[in-house]
């Protein structure tokens, strides 16, 4: 039996997803700026809930739902511009809590590490982007059912999306720790804002149609 895959795409699409993953966007920039200024543990929580977004995104490509979205204008526009809202809306949390001796920091609904990281994902009209128009060149349908390859395809990208987005998380970590009783520690934290905000404006410039 055939494997549902082409082989040979498959070190490419290693080779690909890890450039783009390793590439500064929203989840980066928000995940370092959260780890330095709460912690390795509210990192983590928002490593899982980018995860499920980006399952999320995974899953409707495999059904085609991804597609018929990123083709809807009306559709696209309000998910991108709530998407750099939200963004925006994080930058100045962050430069806000930067002045503050203990940084506000809450588990409760959707102002907990999990609930920003799942929204600022699932507000990223990149996420769309990428299944939409990575995942398609990477199949073939002489191999198998693409719902089939897409679900592989798209559980290797969420892999390696997770290696990647904890290693942020602890080396923000572990940065933040180091700065914690230094004079810079609030210029830091400050930048850290000050790149999730430069971060909305290349994500409203990039997806613009």
């Amino acid at each position: 039996m055939n494997f549902p895959i082409d082989p040979s795409a498959i070190i490419p699409f290693l080779i690909a997803i890890t450039l783009v993953e390793a590439t500064p966007g929203p989840n980066m920039g928000y995940l370092a700026a959260l780890s330095a200024s709460e912690g390795r543990v509210a990192g983590l929580r928002a490593v899982a809930g980018v995860t499920i977004g980006l399952s999320v995104y995974m899953l409707l490509s495999v059904f085609g739902v991804a597609q018929v979205i990123a083709r809807l204008p009306a559709v696209y526009a309000v998910l991108r511009w709530a998407g750099v809202i939200y963004l925006l809306y994080l930058a100045w949390e962050a430069w806000k809590d930067a002045s503050e001796t203990s940084p506000s920091s809450s588990d409760d609904g959707f102002s907990s590490p999990f609930w920003r990281g799942f929204l600022a994902n699932i507000l990223n009209p990149k996420a769309i982007a990428f299944y939409v128009s990575l995942l398609p060149g990477f199949m073939n349908a002489e191999r198998s059912a693409l719902w089939v390859q897409a679900l592989i395809l798209g559980s290797l990208h969420i892999l390696i999306s997770v290696i990647i987005h904890a290693g942020i998380v602890l080396g923000a970590a572990r940065s933040g720790s180091l700065l914690e009783n230094s004079p810079a520690k609030t210029n830091v934290r400050k930048a850290l804002a000050i790149l999730i905000a430069l971060i909305a404006l290349w994500v409203a410039w990039e997806t613009r149609q």
